[in-house]
């Protein structure tokens, strides 16, 4: 019995690689969503805003969406590649 160890430490590298990723990706995620509207941080009412102001979902908020859409799509992958 021997051990391919050049296959082995590639696997190593490949997982370490996207296991990082993939929690960088999910933390960039989580602090997107958690971002408030400047007017919430300034301290302002937010009632007394103006009728268009907040309007959408921000362009922090559409990024933590990409994020877990991306987080998503990695773990069908992983999925995919298990069951195949």
């Amino acid at each position: 019995m021997s051990i391919d160890w050049a296959a082995l430490g590639q696997v190593f590298g490949v997982s370490l690689v996207v296991t990082v990723g993939f929690v960088g990706v999910f933390t960039l995620g989580i602090l997107g969503a958690s971002r408030k509207p400047q007017q919430a941080e300034a301290g302002q009412d937010t009632a007394a805003a103006p009728a268009g102001a907040g309007a959408g979902i921000g362009p922090a908020r559409a990024a933590a969406y990409a994020c877990f859409a991306l987080c998503a799509a990695t773990v069908a992958y992983g999925i995919n590649l298990i069951v195949a």
